[in-house]
């Protein structure tokens, strides 16, 4: 063990000078591993399950009807699982700090770095806001009389205990929030099941009814804006453009990979079950929306137009009151509560962790790479949380695929065998250039309903496409700003220093005593590592 530890302790100030040496920018990432097996897992469960898989998924449902819900998101999950397999495939093999960040630096361009960290960050710090306000709304399903002002305080105080003081803290309270979803998310499945076989107070069984056309004019593939084929097809896009927002990648847990205790061996379980979430969560959550509930149910549309508040508007709350079940529908409110308020916290720690890996490039102010005595960014969490002060005014996330191919051909052009790798994904380059594909179309038919006759709406257009434009100019800038070069693929360097850390820790970790902790060992048993 103290061998180990000299050793380590060698490499790290070998890899200071390195790191030093490699760039005039780049500085020291002093953040700790001390995020558990355990919570790595629910980050990547809980993460990629938000309000809009209850809530907001019902106004598609109305769009498209149950049959092309389903389609919606059994498509979009493929393209979830193309880049899934990229990113473990990278992040395992180099587990630092913001590596979607880092790696578009190292492998392509530190312009495309930039650019790529700029619209990420931005990204997840408005998230944050918008969901503070999403809370204020969430809470108005009970009571519309406690102040905006002080949910947004609140909030505030909460996210800056959880985040400012270490990074176990916000594992250990995504843990249990992250439990809490998927207790909701298989709870709600499970209620599909028993009522729809007559486990109700009506005693109805409804089975598929809302899929039989026979029964619900113009099941299951209904027709929107425009009719025949047309609308089909716009039916659907409609609830693809949903999936794309509700199903969220793997960016999570890439994003904590610089502080997950044994990510070599954490990470790979974790990107390697998405598949099974994927199908549980979304692919059969879609298809229990469809059967709760009838596309042109009168009371979902009414929801809809009166924009209920919280729970008021999701179809399995409408299905409830239809059977008039009491009580479930005050719980599924409360843990709707606890996943946006779950989702402020994750949005907080991943802008923070993003600004961090700018600055460890050198592309924002020394100060945002500093980092307290328990490894936390400070500077970069205080930032966050200042511009979550938006919410007091009531304010795409594009996957870099193209880094696996220059990853790729970086190991072929430096002779280093994928098979050496920690995890190696499978239908390369093909996945790569599937997600590519679908996340450059994506990026442009997300606002598609705002060209057509009477749909106009300015503020949707903005938010929907200014980033597009947006980033190329942000790439142009930091290119003839900082005269930076493409990365030859024989002179990439794969993190040489960091991953040599990351090797001794994992020796290190292996002879580390199990917890004793009851949760971790229950928790070693369910999913050992």
């Amino acid at each position: 063990m103290s061998t180990v530890s000299n050793e380590k302790a060698e490499v790290d100030s070998s890899s200071k000078v390195s790191l030093s040496n490699a760039s005039n920018h780049q500085r020291i990432d002093d953040t700790r591993r001390k995020l558990k097996s355990r919570h790595i897992q629910l980050i990547g469960i809980g993460g990629t399950i938000g309000t809009s898989l209850f809530v907001q998924i019902g106004a598609s449902l109305t769009k498209g009807g149950p049959g092309n819900l389903f389609l919606g998101f059994v498509v979009w999950c493929t393209f979830i699982m193309a880049i899934n397999g990229c990113i473990c495939e990278m992040v395992t093999w180099m587990p630092i700090s913001a590596p979607s960040v880092r790696f578009a630096d190292r492998f392509i361009d530190p312009a495309m770095g930039f650019c790529a960290g700029i619209n990420l960050y931005i990204f997840l710090a408005v998230m944050v806001p918008f969901e503070m306000t999403a809370f204020d709304i969430v809470l108005h399903f009970w009571t519309d009389k406690i102040p905006l002002v002080a949910v947004i305080c609140f909030l505030l105080v909460s996210y800056s205990l959880l985040n400012f003081v270490s990074v176990k803290y916000y594992g250990e309270t995504e843990f249990w929030l992250a439990l809490g979803k998927v207790l909701l998310a298989t709870g709600l499945i499970i209620f599909t099941f028993v009522t729809m076989v007559g486990g109700n107070p009506l005693h109805d069984v409804y089975g598929f009814r809302n899929w039989d056309s026979s029964k619900v004019d113009g099941a299951p593939f209904a027709e929107y804006l425009k009719d025949g084929s047309l609308g089909t097809f716009l039916g659907f896009l409609a609830c693809l453009t949903q999936a794309s927002f509700t199903v969220v990648g793997p960016d999570m847990v890439s994003l904590a990979a610089g502080e997950a205790e044994a990510p070599r061996r954490t990470l790979p379980r974790t990107f390697s079950s998405v598949l099974y979430r994927l199908v549980t969560f979304f692919v059969v959550g879609s298809l229990c929306i469809g059967i709760v509930v009838a596309y042109n149910d009168p009371n979902l549309l009414k929801s809809l137009s009166d924009a209920r508040p919280g729970a008021g508007s999701s179809p399995y709350v409408i299905a409830m009151q239809r059977m008039r079940i009491p009580v479930l529908p005050h719980i599924v409110n409360a843990m709707i509560l606890a996943s946006v308020f779950s989702a402020g916290n994750s949005y907080t720690y991943c802008a923070s962790r993003t600004m961090f890996g700018l600055a460890l490039e050198g592309k924002a102010p020394a100060l945002f790479a500093r980092c307290n005595r328990n490894g936390v960014p400070i500077y970069c969490v205080a930032l966050t949380l200042a511009i979550a002060l938006l919410a007091f005014l009531q304010v795409t996330n594009n996957s870099a695929v193209v880094l696996q191919w220059f990853v790729n051909l970086a190991l072929e052009a430096q002779g280093i065998s994928r098979d050496t790798l920690p995890y190696k994904s499978s239908w390369q380059p093909f996945r790569a250039y599937y997600m590519l594909v679908g996340s450059i179309i994506m990026a442009f038919v997300a606002g598609w309903a705002v060209f057509m006759p009477g749909k106009w709406d300015v503020p949707t257009f903005i938010f929907t496409y200014a980033i597009i434009p947006v980033v190329p100019l942000l790439f142009v800038f930091y290119k003839l700003y900082r005269r930076t070069k493409w990365r030859k693929l024989e002179d990439i360097d794969f993190f040489e220093s960091e991953r040599a850390l990351v090797d001794l820790h994992e020796e290190e970790y292996s002879m580390t005593p199990p917890s004793r902790k009851l949760i971790d060992k229950i928790f070693q048993i369910i999913v050992p590592v």
